[in-house]
């Protein structure tokens, strides 16, 4: 099966001939929720090419507190920079929506990207779209308010998962997002009041995506161009359709 036809749009965007070099060294596995794919100063082994799911980066510091610098599934490689010359991790990437991808071990793969100046070149492209995604994180989560950081971020979580239902808990968004619970549910419930989502424990439904992204800050767009631009990645917003835009 070609790789033109994976759900990750790195292995989708590989010409054939470097495809065919990556296929042998790779093999299918599930991406299961709360996996520690690698921790901080941790050397990276293995690098993942996930099809669906989704990945947090996160920082911590010594307190014990941590927040999510950026989300990756589809559309990136998780520990491509093991592939490039930096073998040992910065932060941590733990499992936040369970998934499914393709992995392949450094030792094999390394070889491969030094031989193929084309795949390298490829590979640079999605690092560098890592980089502007936490860069613009980090901007967002100092200037914008908590309510549009949210809206933002649960836009993200769609766009990866492809689905208007998320598996979130108030809890795990606060600690993404580096605020107390209490300013999660506030917020959550004005976006409720206004029709914009619903919330039960442990799910969150997306009810008006349009409205969602008119209340999301400048940082959603400016991510998916960063995409865009460095790799051809652009989310399919109108896949699945909400909710609300179906009425």
């Amino acid at each position: 099966m070609p790789f033109s036809n994976s759900p990750n749009h790195f292995l989708a965007s590989l010409s054939s001939k470097d495809g065919e070099l990556l296929r042998t060294h790779l093999r299918p596995m599930k991406l299961p929720l709360g996996v520690i794919f690698y921790r901080a100063e941790d050397i990276i082994d293995r690098v993942y090419f996930p099809s669906s799911g989704v990945v947090s980066l996160i920082v911590g510091v010594s307190s014990g507190q941590f927040v999510e610098a950026g989300m990756f599934g589809r559309n990136s490689v998780i520990g491509a920079s093991a592939l490039l010359d930096g073998s040992v991790a910065l932060n941590q990437a733990i499992g936040q929506a369970e998934g499914s991808g393709m992995v392949g071990e450094r030792s094999a793969l390394k070889g491969l990207v030094d031989r193929s100046e084309t795949l390298r070149k490829l590979l640079a492209a999605y690092e560098q779209a890592i980089f502007a995604h936490v860069q613009q994180v980090a901007a967002c989560n100092t200037v914008h308010e908590l309510e549009a950081r949210l809206c933002r971020w649960l836009l993200q979580v769609r766009d990866l998962i492809q689905s208007d239902s998320l598996p979130l808990t108030q809890e795990f968004l606060s600690e993404m997002l580096g605020v107390q619970r209490s300013s999660v549910t506030l917020v959550a419930r004005s976006l409720q009041s206004a029709g914009l989502i619903s919330y039960r424990r442990g799910h969150i439904q997306i009810l008006d995506l349009e409205g969602l992204r008119e209340a999301t800050c400048e940082c959603y767009n400016a991510i998916n161009s960063h995409y865009q631009r460095l790799t051809g990645w652009t989310p399919e917003l109108n896949k699945p359709p909400s909710t609300r835009e179906c009425a």
